[in-house]
């Protein structure tokens, strides 16, 4: 159980994990709680925006769309590499998942299957959206996917966690299949490697 990092700590972390890192207007103060708590924290989450374009994508992460108030996430990957901060805070990112899903986050244990729709993840989870078209077709960079890793492990290192704290949205939520285009396992690797 963690109390959230600050968003300086957060900041910091990225960059210390040799990031390049773009911060986007109020983007420490720009969050969703008044909707909930945030925190404890236990992992990290994947997903894939299904947009193309990086101005659109991050300005669609941070403001979000009718129904779905941004931010979005916390942070959004674009495909040159880049991390854009858009929140800090409760992000509408993770919804309604699987209970034996965050027990299996926190004990830092294999994944059962996603079949419930029962707890509040945006309150337990750190969020990187990536631009991506998610049709599994629509590239992923070199650059991005190493800053997925490097993002993922700054969070894992600061925290203390190891790469089993860091899931895709489709592991979370029935029905979900982002990030599609490369597996978890493949990143969860990668960022096992890099926290060695």
């Amino acid at each position: 159980m963690a109390p959230p990092m600050s968003a300086s700590a957060f900041l910091s972390s990225l960059k210390a994990e040799g990031l390049t890192v773009v911060q986007v207007g109020d983007w420490r103060d720009h969050n969703r709680n008044h909707k909930g708590p945030w925190g404890p924290v236990h992992g990290v989450m994947i997903h894939h925006t299904v947009t193309r374009g990086s101005a659109r994508t991050v300005e669609l992460c941070r403001k979000g769309y009718s129904g779905l108030p941004g931010p979005l996430c916390h942070g959004v990957i674009t495909k040159d590499g880049k991390v854009h901060l858009v929140g800090y805070g409760r992000a509408n990112h993770a919804g309604l998942g699987d209970d034996d899903v965050l027990r299996a986050v926190i004990a830092e244990k294999a994944l059962p299957a996603d079949n419930e729709q029962n707890t509040d993840g945006n309150r337990h989870f750190y969020g990187f959206e990536c631009e991506n078209l998610g049709d599994g077709k629509d590239p992923w960079p070199a650059a991005q996917l190493e800053a997925i890793e490097r993002a993922a492990a700054a969070v894992c290192r600061r925290h203390g966690w190891n790469e089993r704290s860091v899931i895709g949205h489709l592991e979370w939520q029935p029905g979900k299949v982002d990030p599609r285009g490369f597996t978890m396992a493949s990143m969860r690797k990668r960022i096992r490697d890099r926290l060695k």
